[in-house]
C-alpha cells in the first residue's frame, strides 16, 4: 500500500510537470526539448547521491528511511502547490521541484525495493516483488487519469496538492510496518566510512562471473534509451495527436493497463525456469513497440502500441529487479539495488538528446532513432551475452 501511494504521486508529477512547462512554453521554439528534459531531470540525482542512498539504507533502518523522506516529500509538494496556484511559478521552478523530489526518489525507491525482500521469505520473493511491481503500472493507470482530468477542469493546483497527499498516505502505510527478514549489522568498534562501504558494494557486484554488472548494462536499455518515450508523451499527445491534457491522462493510463496486466500475470504464474531470456527478448520487443508509436497517428493504434510497450517493459524491469533481489545478500541489498537505479540517471543526458532532436526535426522521427537504436542494441546482446540467457 506504501509503494501504491509513492507510485501513484510519482505518475501524477510526470504528468503534472510535463504539461506544466509545455503551458509555460507552448509558445516557445524549445518547448519540446524543456518538456522531455524536466522528465528526464528528475533522473540526475540519482547519478550523485543514489548509491549512498543505498550505502545509508544498508546502515540504518530502512523503514524509517523512507518515512523521513517521505514526509518531506508531502511538505515540499505541498508548498509547490501553493507557488502553482498563485501563478508565481516558471519553467525553473518547474526544474527545481523535479531535481529535489528525484533525489529524494534516489534514496526511496531503492529501498522500497530492498524492504520486500525484509517481509517475506525468500521462497516468497519472486512473487513478492512482482506482486508490487503491480502498484507501478497500476497507479499508471489511475494517478495520470485523474490528473489529466483535474488539469482540464480545476487546474495545476490540485495535482500537485493531490500529489503532497500520496506523500502523506505512503508514511501512514509505513508507520505499522514490520521487517522480520531485514540483515542486522553488528557493531564494530570502528564503523566504516560511507565511502568504505560503497567501494565494498563495488567489490560485491564486481566479484564472480560479474552477472550484476551485466545486469546493470542491460538495464540501461529501458532506463536510459527508452524512458525519453515516457517524457515525450505531452508533446507527442499534442502536436502528433492534436490532442489535450485530458487525452495525455488517458494515454499514461493505457499505458498503466498495458503494464499492470503484464505485472499481474507474473505475481500470480511467476516467471518460469527463462529468467534471462526472458529479459533480452523484451528488451527487443520493448524496442520495436517505441518504433511502432513513432507513426501511430490514429489515436486508438496509439492506446493499443503504448499499452504493448508498457507490458513489454514492465516484463523486463520486473524479472531484472527480481533477479538482483535474489542473487544479492540482505547485508548488501541497499547498496546493490541502488546500484541497479543508477542507470536511470544517465536518463537526463538522453533526454537532452532526444529532446533537442525531436526540436530539429520532429517527434515521431525522434521517437522511431531511440526505437532503432534500441533494437541494434538489445539483439546484439541477444547474441552475445550466453551468460544472463542462461539465468534461471
Amino acid at each position: 500500500m506504501g509503494n501504491f501511494f509513492s507510485n501513484s504521486a510519482q505518475w501524477l508529477q510526470l504528468l503534472s510537470v510535463g504539461w506544466l512547462v509545455r503551458h509555460l512554453t507552448m509558445e516557445s521554439s524549445s518547448s519540446a526539448l524543456l518538456v522531455v528534459s524536466v522528465g528526464g531531470m528528475s533522473t540526475l540525482p540519482g547519478l550523485v547521491v543514489g548509491p549512498f542512498g543505498g550505502v545509508l539504507g544498508d546502515r540504518i533502518d530502512r523503514r524509517k528511511l523512507v518515512i523521513g523522506v517521505q514526509t518531506f516529500m508531502a511538505v515540499f509538494a505541498f508548498l509547490f502547490a501553493i507557488m502553482v496556484g498563485n501563478q508565481l511559478v516558471t519553467v525553473w521552478h518547474a526544474f527545481i521541484y523535479v531535481i529535489v523530489s528525484g533525489t529524494a526518489l534516489s534514496f526511496t525507491q531503492p529501498m522500497r525495493q530492498a524492504l520486500i525482500a525484509n517481509t517475506v521469505p525468500r521462497e516468497s520473493l519472486s512473487n513478492a516483488y512482482a506482486t508490487n511491481v503491480v502498484t507501478i503500472p497500476g497507479t499508471r493507470m489511475i494517478g495520470p487519469f485523474i490528473g489529466g482530468i483535474m488539469i482540464t477542469t480545476l487546474g495545476f493546483f490540485w495535482n500537485f496538492t493531490f500529489e503532497a497527499a500520496l506523500y502523506a498516505g505512503t508514511v501512514l502505510m509505513l508507520l505499522p510496518m514490520r521487517t522480520p527478514y531485514a540483515f542486522v549489522r553488528k557493531k564494530t568498534a570502528e564503523t566504516p566510512s560511507m565511502l568504505a562501504d560503497l567501494i565494498e558494494g563495488v567489490r560485491y557486484m564486481w566479484r564472480g562471473d560479474r552477472v550484476l554488472v551485466k545486469l546493470f548494462f542491460l538495464m540501461l536499455i529501458p532506463n536510459a534509451l527508452l524512458q525519453p518515450v515516457m517524457f515525450m508523451l505531452p508533446v507527442f499527445t499534442s502536436e502528433v495527436l492534436r490532442r489535450g491534457a485530458d487525452v495525455g491522462g488517458f494515454f499514461l493510463a493505457v499505458n498503466g493497463f498495458g503494464g499492470f496486466l503484464a505485472a499481474l500475470v507474473l505475481a500470480s504464474f511467476g516467471f518460469g525456469r527463462y529468467k534471462g531470456k526472458i529479459l533480452l527478448v523484451t528488451a527487443i520487443i520493448s524496442s520495436g513497440f517505441a518504433v511502432l508509436l513513432a507513426y501511430s497517428f490514429w489515436l486508438p493504434v496509439a492506446f493499443l502500441v503504448i499499452g504493448f510497450y508498457a507490458a513489454s517493459q514492465t516484463i523486463f524491469r520486473t524479472t531484472n529487479g527480481a533477479l538482483v533481489q535474489l542473487l544479492v545478500t540482505d547485508e548488501f541489498r541497499g547498496r546493490i539495488t541502488s546500484f541497479q537505479r543508477y542507470g536511470q540517471g544517465f536518463v537526463v543526458i538522453t533526454s537532452f538528446i532526444v529532446g533537442w532532436f525531436a526540436g530539429l526535426t520532429s517527434v515521431s522521427i525522434a521517437l522511431a532513432t531511440i526505437g532503432v537504436i534500441g533494437l541494434i542494441t538489445s539483439i546484439t546482446v541477444y547474441f552475445t551475452s550466453r551468460t544472463i540467457a542462461a539465468l534461471e
